[in-house]
């Protein structure tokens, strides 16, 4: 099992929509797949499930959040307590014994399952809640106190939980564009990431900042390895995480085809620079399982490159990926002349997705077992 990221410092590059998609692509491709959503505006949670369920298992949480996880527990009856636990719960719900440093659930709430393959753990508003425990703990790992280690690891742990539990091949999760410290260690204890990015200077901006927050993370890292215990290390990940690479997405099309990615000229100027910012901003020690040739080479060439226009929001309505929506049976009277004629370019991107998938596995094969 690896878990995987996507991140980009630069907000509105699609990460969602393609986290969303290549999960889809991956539990197609015969792969059981478990998104995680640890955006705080949840995103990923509003794109993959419909908003009635959302505030149905928020609506369960709340006093949960609100009033605190210990006394809200004690305010049931064992069975109620039990069946607010056999129900797919929140991520932030999830965390909040951590957070509170009380005992943990007695039980693990299923995820939702979205399809064959697919699953999800949904996101809550309320998690910067969390983000702001992982900062004022952050001090005490380096004198490894229990409490700030099992702070900084909850997610991957949880991750690994579920994965033992249900046979997860890939565990994805999805984040916020921030540098702060929820996303330092989620960033931090997966396994490999992998940079979505518009080709335009705020996404040239975006890489430089994650390769020096990377540098200085990396280096703190280092630090708590080296000064906390052998069982406490091992509740870490082996290694600091590795680059997967990058894809340029959203990109506009050239009208004539010029060049090699199709790109208009514009957007073609930036994307022949993200190469060379990757290599001069991402540190050597967490990409050298990659090639030249494969660092300079956008995951999955040009296969999802270019903007899919309004097919990503239609997506969303049905929380559904593209290729999806055409054959849905609920499609609104408002649609159908709008997915009739466009039906066969909706299914096409299926095949886009699965070359693009094909090519990030092989990158996660280079980061051994």
């Amino acid at each position: 099992m690896k878990i995987l990221s996507v991140f980009n410092n630069k907000g509105g590059v699609g990460k969602t929509t393609l986290t969303f998609h290549v999960a889809n692509a991956l539990a197609e491709m015969g792969n059981k797949v478990l998104m995680i959503d640890a955006d705080p505006q949840c995103n990923l949670t509003i794109y993959a499930l419909n908003q009635d369920y959302i505030h149905d298992l928020w609506y369960v949480e709340d006093d949960f959040i609100d009033e605190g996880y210990e006394s809200s527990k004690k305010k049931l009856s064992v069975e109620n307590y039990t069946g607010v636990l056999s129900h797919t719960r929140s991520l932030h719900f999830l965390l909040k014994p951590t957070e509170e440093g009380t005992g943990e659930y007695e039980q693990l709430p299923p995820p939702y399952h979205l399809n064959n393959n697919l699953d999800i753990i949904p996101g809550r508003l309320t998690l910067h809640l969390y983000e702001e425990k992982v900062a004022s703990r952050w001090t005490d790992i380096y004198r490894g106190e229990p409490l700030a280690i099992r702070t900084i690891t909850k997610i991957r742990s949880l991750a690994e939980e579920y994965s033992k539990h249900y046979g997860y091949d890939y565990i994805i999760i999805d984040t916020s564009p921030s540098l702060g410290s929820l996303n330092k260690i989620i960033i931090s204890t997966v396994d490999g990431f992998f940079i979505p990015a518009l080709p335009d200077l705020f996404s040239i901006y975006g890489i430089r900042n994650i390769g020096k927050s990377l540098a200085n993370w990396k280096d703190e890292f280092d630090i708590v390895y080296k000064l906390i215990s052998t069982e406490k290390r091992n509740l870490f990940p082996k290694e600091f995480v590795k680059f997967l690479g990058y894809t340029i997405y959203n990109a506009k099309p050239s009208s004539n085809k010029a060049n090699k990615w199709n790109l208009a000229q514009a957007h073609l100027n930036y994307a022949n620079q993200i190469p060379q910012v990757i290599e001069d901003n991402i540190r050597t020690d967490i990409r050298t399982h990659l090639s030249s040739e494969l660092l300079s080479q956008p995951i999955g060439g040009s296969a999802v490159m270019h903007s899919h226009n309004t097919f990503p929001s239609m997506a969303q309505h049905y929380n559904l990926p593209m290729w999806k929506v055409p054959d849905n049976n609920n499609i609104e009277d408002a649609h159908r002349n709008t997915l009739r004629g466009a039906s066969q370019q909706y299914r096409n991107t299926k095949a886009d997705y699965i070359s693009f998938s094909q090519d990030l596995l092989e990158r996660i094969k280079l980061l051994g077992e």
